[in-house]
């Protein structure tokens, strides 16, 4: 049994968690398995945008435990070793060049929580729940961290981190950790439409809009800044694609990247 199913729908991939039995714990199988799809799906100008998602009851429930039992007896070396290869995962989705949307419904507890946080959009069901439990058994979140902090500010990663308290998605929505909640029966018509949306944008425009926030988002606004965004801009301008795009624009049709 595949732990991650690749279904194609229309220009968007969709990466199934499937290990619905234990809730799609994350194992080093899932996690190997999530970046050979990551790096073949990347070159494949078919797919333009990319939704993970959990079969099951679940979305992620975070690490499996038994696992984590057996790392806590291995060498600090071996041990690092392996929570690297999750903190790579992580980056690696966060700085994509193809946009992620994270479709969650039930628990998205611990790793599964920093798998959302390192997605560029989230869409839940109204009965979706989040949790950083780490604490109450003597872990911490380390790797997701970052990533959790980007996606709900420090004050709110203060109370989450520390309190272990859950989550739902209504309240996600309102401090804006979950862009869009909706019911579950909405739930894959919605991911579906905002997929097709982010289609239609220029392919490299997504991608260089993804560098560019990752870029400001902490950094002080100075000339140094300011001077950077003006070369984007100016870089980005003279390409094929913009160009492609102003035409298009201009002549009342749609752009030559979205197979129209």
């Amino acid at each position: 049994m595949d732990v991650v199913q690749i279904e194609q729908r229309g220009p968007a991939a969709w990466l199934w968690l499937n290990r619905p039995e234990l809730r799609n714990a994350l194992n080093g199988e899932i996690q190997v398995a999530l970046l050979k799809a990551f790096k073949e799906i990347e070159s494949d100008k078919t797919i333009r945008v990319l939704v993970l998602a959990g079969r099951g009851q679940a979305f992620c429930a975070g690490g499996d435990l038994t696992r984590m039992e057996q790392a806590a007896k291995a060498t600090r070396a071996k041990s690092k070793l392996e929570a690297g290869r999750f903190a790579k995962l992580l980056y690696r989705m966060h700085t994509y060049p193809k946009p992620l949307i994270a479709r969650v419904h039930g628990p998205a507890f611990a790793g599964g929580m920093g798998l959302v946080a390192a997605c560029d959009l989230v869409v839940a069901s109204e009965e979706a729940e989040f949790c950083l439990p780490e604490v109450r058994i003597g872990l911490v979140p380390a790797m997701i961290s970052p990533y959790i902090v980007r996606a709900m500010g420090e004050q709110q990663a203060r109370r989450y981190v520390l309190s272990a308290e859950r989550l739902g998605a209504r309240d996600a929505l309102r401090i804006g950790f979950v862009h869009e909640c909706v019911p579950a029966a909405e739930l894959d018509a919605r991911v579906e439409k905002l997929a097709a949306q982010l289609a239609q944008a220029g392919p490299q425009a997504l991608a260089r809009a993804k560098k560019l926030l990752a870029k400001v988002a902490q950094a002080p606004i100075t000339p140094k800044l300011s001077a950077h965004t003006a070369g984007v801009l100016a870089d980005v301008r003279a390409g094929a694609e913009a160009r492609e795009g102003i035409r298009s624009f201009l002549e009342k049709r749609k752009p030559g990247w979205t197979g129209s």
